[in-house]
């Protein structure tokens, strides 16, 4: 049984409008998914649902993780079962530095897989394994101390949400536009350690419209999702197809990639 399982999933905006329209999807741990479709298509809704944002409602079908209706969890609770979202525009917080965020979130997670009980990470600890990753991903030592994503560049901030997925240790990640506004050599970091984080514990669901990002991640299967529904399946070769030929021949007719 997949990790994660979508079955005629549908999610609509606060105001009634479906965007994601009936979606069959499975991810398991050591796999990697790669979610290809136009601007516009509903993907980050489908992301953005399933990580319990209030604006995105599942209307019908399922998600489930682990076996259970993510519809029924809070966000917090999904996060804690293992489900992580890289987003697309990370948002900043003032006064809240990296390592503090950082910290503060695994100490959660082991609070609530701990039944309750508080489980501090030991700060050794965590300073080591805070500083390796940093180190591998060409974080600047300093950048831990900022406040998050305050005055980060695009690639800062897309190199901190594979920071946080290194160290929260997700069992299924969903990256949202991760190689959006990265120039090569962030790129080839970022898609690295993306690559590097999936294994036998954890698997990733990219989202994404450019090709450019899985020539780096290399997936195991790519879905054609247009106007909501994932419209073709296949292997790595069906990205280089879109790459040369478009998303038009799987557009509804009169739509316009």
């Amino acid at each position: 049984m997949a990790l994660l399982e979508l079955n005629d999933l549908r999610v609509s905006l606060e105001d009634g409008t479906e965007i994601v329209k009936g979606v069959d999807l499975d991810v398991s741990p050591g796999e990697i998914h790669a979610l290809m479709g136009p601007n516009g298509s509903g993907k980050s809704s489908l992301a953005y649902a399933l990580m319990g944002h209030p604006a995105y409602e599942i209307t019908g079908g399922e998600a489930l993780f682990d076996g259970q209706d993510v519809s029924e969890m809070g966000a917090d609770k999904r996060a804690q079962a293992g489900l992580f979202l890289a987003f697309q525009y990370p948002h900043a917080i003032p006064g809240v530095t990296v390592t503090s965020f950082l910290r503060s979130a695994i100490n959660a997670i082991r609070k609530a897989r701990a039944g309750g009980e508080d489980d501090p990470v030991p700060i050794p600890e965590f300073r080591k394994e805070l500083l390796e990753a940093m180190e591998h991903l060409k974080i600047p030592r300093e950048l831990a101390q900022r406040y998050l994503n305050d005055g980060f560049s695009g690639g800062e901030k897309k190199r901190v949400e594979i920071l946080q997925m290194a160290m929260l240790k997700p069992r299924i990640a969903v990256l949202d536009e991760t190689d959006s506004g990265l120039d090569i050599d962030a790129l080839r970091i970022v898609a690295n350690g993306v690559r590097e984080l999936v294994g036998p514990e954890t698997g990733a669901l990219v989202i994404t419209h450019y090709q450019r990002i899985l020539n780096h991640i290399k997936p195991d299967f790519v879905h054609v999702f247009v106007d909501g529904r994932i419209v073709e399946e296949g292997g790595p070769e069906l990205a280089h197809k879109l790459e040369e030929e478009g998303y038009e021949a799987f557009l509804p007719e009169g739509a316009e990639a």
